[in-house]
């Protein structure tokens, strides 16, 4: 226990950098989102391509989550983050330039690419800190998301607004400055975490392989299929929430905005202030069920608001989501690290950010079609799915229970 205690100390350094990776990955992503259909729409793009162009990044994400993460177990975690942030970088350069819909287009593929590294982050992490530390460490990376999504959408319209007319291009300067500052500060800053790097790894582009691999073992299979449910449902409330606070609610977009950045707030204190506490009185298992209960009741409540009963309501029901959130996802990440082989720590995680990518698109796909049927039916839809989670969660408690949780 005593070296434990004093290991983790040294780590504050390189965990602050990984945590200005992630924030900027996600406040380059948050700058872009809110104005992407927008600009598409500008450069003459039908609906169909604005939705193709907005896929391109969790595809990618998809393809290379995995390849990234093989990558990095092969030689090492620094050099894979510093090559995937110079390429984000110059896919923000890229799209700062953007006159055209093809360009537009690659500009997302390459960002997609080049952000597909939180897994090697994630790896990172896991490598340098102690199982004890681990959910809590994990957590400063749902903190780095909250933030991100806090700063990114304002901050997005705004340089839009300032951009030359039918340009992007303060938007994609911004987004590929901060992306320099990282790659200076991890160059300086991060050293190499991976003790022994793993030189037979064989690291491919066949995900769908990886993907099936991964899910002939059951823990992992568990908290892969986990994940993947909660970030479906959690898509499906995102896309469809803001047409229901529209159209239902009357708020407009500074109101929407606000709620955005309240429920980025409540994941920031969460994830950042109370995952370490939660997992030391319950342990990690546990709050994957707790997590699982907490999203189903947020959804439930969320589109029976009325504009009377808006507040407090539904910023109860989105504080409820954020503490979800910070049961569920710095828990999943902390067991799959440990459940994982420790040389094929990278390869796993990033097969759990492949699950993530696809959950998006299919969370994305779901939820318009849900939502012209009946407004209620995205949050109603997610909140059934959810339920998989519970019987998933008692599974893999039991599982734990048998191999023994702590080694």
């Amino acid at each position: 226990m005593r070296s434990s205690r004093a290991f983790y100390p040294e780590m504050k350094k390189p965990i602050i950098v990984i945590f200005i990776t992630i924030f900027i990955d996600m406040l380059g992503f948050g700058i872009i989102i809110p104005i992407l259909p927008i600009f598409s729409k500008e450069l003459g793009a039908e609906n169909y391509q604005v939705g193709l162009i907005a896929m391109s990044f969790p595809v990618m994400n998809f393809l290379f989550a995995p390849f990234w993460g093989s990558l990095s177990d092969r030689y090492g975690r620094r050099p894979i983050i510093l090559v995937s942030v110079l390429l984000t970088g110059l896919a923000y350069l890229l799209f700062s330039q953007t006159v055209n819909l093809w360009l537009l287009l690659l500009s997302r593929i390459l960002s997609g690419i080049g952000s597909a590294n939180l897994s090697v982050a994630q790896a990172y992490i896991a490598d340098i800190t102690p199982p004890q530390q681990r959910a809590k460490s994990m957590g400063l990376i749902g903190a780095a998301f909250g933030l991100g999504f806090i700063i990114g959408p304002t901050a997005g319209g705004y340089l839009k607004s300032i951009s030359a007319p039918g340009h992007v291009d303060m938007v994609g300067y911004l987004a590929a400055g901060l992306c320099l500052l990282n790659l200076v500060t991890a160059y300086f800053l991060l050293p190499e975490s991976l003790k022994e790097k793993q030189k037979d790894v064989r690291f491919n582009f066949k995900v769908i392989s990886g993907i099936v691999s991964e899910l002939r073992k059951p823990t992992i299979r568990e908290l892969l299929l986990i994940n993947f449910i909660f970030i479906t449902a959690f898509m499906m409330m995102q896309m469809s929430v803001s047409l229901f606070w529209k159209e239902k609610i009357g708020l407009n977009e500074i109101q929407m905005g606000n709620m955005f950045a309240f429920i980025g707030l409540a994941t920031v204190i969460v994830q950042g202030g109370l995952v370490g506490r939660l997992v030391k009185k319950f342990g990690e298992t546990k709050l994957l069920s707790y997590g699982t209960y907490l999203f189903i009741a947020s959804l439930i409540i969320v589109p029976w608001v009325t504009p009377k009963t808006f507040i407090p309501i539904e910023l109860i029901a989105f504080a409820l989501m954020a503490l979800a959130n910070g049961c569920l996802t710095p828990s999943i990440t902390s067991l799959l690290s440990k459940s994982a082989d420790p040389k094929d720590v990278g390869q796993v995680l990033g097969v759990n950010q492949s699950f993530g990518s696809m959950a998006r698109a299919a969370g994305m796909g779901m939820s318009g079609f849900i939502y012209g049927i009946e407004f209620h039916l995205p949050f109603m839809t997610g909140a059934a799915m959810m339920l998989i989670c519970i019987w998933l969660a008692m599974k893999l408690e039991k599982e734990l229970v048998n191999v023994g949780e702590a080694k």
